[in-house]
C-alpha cells in the first residue's frame, strides 16, 4: 500500500491579527533587550549652538506594567493622530462623490482610450514618484484612483494599487522641483556642513538635476518591474461577473437598436458631463494658483507669508498649501464631479448623490480597523526606541569607515537603506545620519549635496519594504478590498509583490548615484560630487 504524505497546513493570519502579534513581539523583545541594558551613544547637532553633543539611548521594555498602561492610554491618541488616516478619509470624501457621479469612470474611459497599459502604468508611477513634491499625498490619492483606473481598463486593479505604492515608496523625493524634502533636509544638510566649514551654504535647489534625472530613470525601470514582473506574480482579476447565457445573448441581439439609441444619448451625456467638469476643473485649478502667488490683491491666502524665501512660503513648516493640500484635490475631485453630475444628469439630487457616495466608502469600516491596529504597532516600535538604537549604530559604524571614493558611495548609500527598514521619516533618519556621513564625505572630498543625494537615494530603496511605513496600512488596506480569493491578502504576500520592485530600483538608484560620481554629472545647479 502507498503511504498517503502528510502535509503540514500551512498557517497564514489576516493582516489585523499579524499587526497584533507584532506588537506583542516587539513588547517581548524590547523587554528583553532592556533587561541586557541595549543602549548607544551617538551624536546630534545641537540646534542652539549648532556644536555636535553626545546623546545617550536606551531600549524601552514595554511587556511589563507601564508598557500594557502606555497602550491602554494612549491607543486612542495613537490612533487620532495616525495621519494617514485622517488625510485618507479626506481624500475619499472627493474621489467617492466623483466616483459617485460617473466623472470618474467616464474620465479613465475617455481619456486612456487607445493608450496602450504600458504607457498608462508609466505614466501612473511617474506621477507617483513626483507626488513625494508635496509630502506623502500620492499615497492616499493615487492608491484608490489607481485602482479605479486599471478596473476601468480591464486589468487587475491589484496591480494599479502595488505599482502606485511602489511609484510613491521607491521614488519618494525625486521630482521635477525642489518642495518638501527640500524643506525637511536642507537644514540639517547645512548644519552638518557646518562641522567642517562653518560658511558653507546647501541651497534648495542642491539636488535638482540629480531628482529630475532619477525621477526619470526610476519611472522607466519601474514600469519595466510592474510590467515584466510584476504582473505575474499577482496574476488576472477574477470578476463577480459571470458570463452571459445563450438566452441571454439572444435577448442582447433583438434589442441591439434600443441599446444602440441608449448608447448614443449617454455618449451625448457624458460629453456634456465632462465639458462640465474641465470648466470647474479649471476654474478651481486658477483659484489655487492665486492662492499661492504672492503679492497680488487678495492672493497669497494658502501661503506662510512669515518665511521670506518663496519656497519656505510654499512648503515650510507652517505652510497652508501643504497642510492644506490632501483637501484642495478633495475639493478639486469634489466640485468637478458634481459639476460631471449637472451636465450628465447623472445624479438627480442630493439625495441620491450622497447615497451613491456613501456606497463607495462601504470598505472604509475595514480600513479603519486595520489602521487601528497599525497605528498601535507603529507606536509601540517608536517608544521602544529599538529603531532610533539601530540607526545610531548604524552612523557609529559609518564614523568609523576608512575608505574613501567609490567604495565609500556604496558602503554609505547601502547602509543608509538598511536604516529605512527601522525609521521610515526622512528628517528623522538624516538627524541622526547627517552629522557623521556629511563630514566623513567632505573629508574625503565629497560636497554635502552629493551626501543628501545619497541619502534620498537610500532612503527610497527600502522605505515601502516594512510594515513600519505608515502608508504602507493603506496599500495593504486596498489589497484586500479588491481581493477576490477567499484568504486575506497578508502582509507576507504584500510585500512579496513588491519585493522585484524594491530590489531592482535599489540597483537602479546604486547605479545612479554611482554614474554620477564617475562622470562627475552636476547633481545640481553649479553642485557637483566633488568640492
Amino acid at each position: 500500500m502507498k503511504k498517503k504524505k502528510t502535509r503540514l497546513k500551512k498557517i497564514t493570519f489576516h493582516p489585523i491579527t499579524t499587526f497584533i502579534l507584532l506588537t506583542l513581539g516587539v513588547m517581548v523583545i524590547s523587554s528583553v533587550l532592556s533587561l541586557l541594558e541595549l543602549q548607544v551613544t551617538y551624536s546630534r547637532i545641537n540646534s542652539s549652538t549648532m556644536e555636535l553633543e553626545n546623546t545617550l539611548i536606551a531600549v524601552e521594555g514595554l511587556f511589563n506594567f507601564e508598557g500594557f498602561k502606555f497602550i491602554i492610554s494612549e491607543a486612542a491618541r495613537n490612533f487620532v493622530s495616525f495621519t494617514p488616516l485622517s488625510t485618507l478619509l479626506i481624500a475619499l470624501i472627493g474621489l467617492s462623490v466623483a466616483h459617485a457621479t460617473g466623472f470618474i469612470d467616464t474620465f479613465i474611459k475617455r481619456g486612456t482610450l487607445g493608450i496602450n497599459n504600458k504607457t498608462i502604468t508609466f505614466i501612473l508611477i511617474f506621477i507617483a514618484t513626483l507626488s513625494s513634491i508635496i509630502n506623502e499625498v500620492g499615497y492616499v490619492v493615487l492608491i484608490p484612483l489607481s485602482a479605479l483606473i486599471f478596473l476601468a481598463n480591464g486589468r487587475n486593479p491589484l496591480l494599479g494599487i502595488t505599482a502606485s505604492f511602489c511609484g510613491v515608496a521607491f521614488g519618494y523625493g525625486a521630482t521635477f522641483f525642489a518642495g518638501s524634502t527640500e524643506i525637511n533636509l536642507v537644514p540639517i544638510t547645512t548644519q552638518a556642513a557646518h562641522l567642517i566649514d562653518s560658511t558653507f551654504h546647501v541651497s534648495m535647489l542642491s539636488n535638482l538635476i540629480a531628482i529630475i534625472i532619477s525621477s526619470i530613470v526610476v519611472s522607466i525601470v519601474g514600469t519595466f518591474v510592474i510590467e515584466e514582473i510584476v504582473v505575474k506574480k499577482i496574476g488576472k482579476y477574477k470578476s463577480n461577473d459571470e458570463d452571459f447565457s445563450t438566452e441571454t445573448r439572444e435577448i442582447k441581439l433583438e434589442t441591439v437598436e434600443m441599446e444602440e439609441q441608449k448608447r448614443l444619448e449617454v455618449e451625448t451625456r457624458e460629453k456634456r458631463g465632462l465639458k462640465n467638469a474641465f470648466i470647474a476643473f479649471m476654474v478651481m485649478i486658477v483659484i489655487f494658483m492665486y492662492m499661492i502667488i504672492p503679492n497680488l490683491p487678495g492672493s497669497g491666502l494658502l501661503l506662510d507669508m512669515s518665511e521670506s524665501a518663496y519656497i519656505n512660503q510654499l512648503f515650510g513648516e507652517n505652510s497652508y498649501f501643504q497642510d492644506g493640500f490632501t483637501f484642495l484635490i478633495s475639493l478639486l475631485f469634489l466640485v468637478t464631479g458634481i459639476a460631471y453630475a449637472i451636465g450628465a444628469k447623472s445624479i438627480k439630487n442630493d439625495k441620491e448623490l450622497i447615497e451613491k457616495s456613501s456606497a463607495y466608502l462601504k470598505d472604509v469600516g475595514y480600513l479603519v480597523v486595520l489602521i487601528f491596529f497599525a497605528a498601535q504597532f507603529i507606536a509601540v516600535f517608536k517608544k521602544t526606541n529599538i529603531g532610533t538604537i539601530v540607526v545610531a549604530s548604524i552612523a557609529n559604524l559609518i564614523k568609523n569607515i576608512s575608505f574613501t571614493g567609490l567604495p565609500l558611495v556604496v558602503t554609505i548609500i547601502i547602509l543608509i537603506a538598511l536604516c529605512s527598514f527601522f525609521i521610515t521619516t526622512q528628517s528623522a533618519k538624516w538627524t541622526i545620519l547627517a552629522p557623521v556621513v556629511v563630514p566623513l564625505m567632505m573629508q574625503a572630498n565629497l560636497s554635502p549635496q552629493f551626501a543628501q543625494f545619497i541619502f534620498r537615494a537610500g532612503d527610497s530603496m527600502a522605505k515601502g519594504f516594512t510594515p513600519l511605513l505608515a502608508y504602507f496600512v493603506i496599500y495593504l488596506g486596498y489589497l484586500n478590498i479588491y481581493n477576490k480569493d477567499n484568504q486575506p491578502i497578508t502582509i507576507k504576500k504584500a510585500l512579496s509583490f513588491v519585493s522585484p520592485y524594491c530590489l531592482i530600483i535599489s540597483i537602479t538608484w546604486i547605479l545612479i548615484v554611482v554614474f554620477m560620481y564617475i562622470v562627475g554629472l552636476p547633481v545640481g545647479p553649479s553642485v557637483y560630487p566633488s568640492l
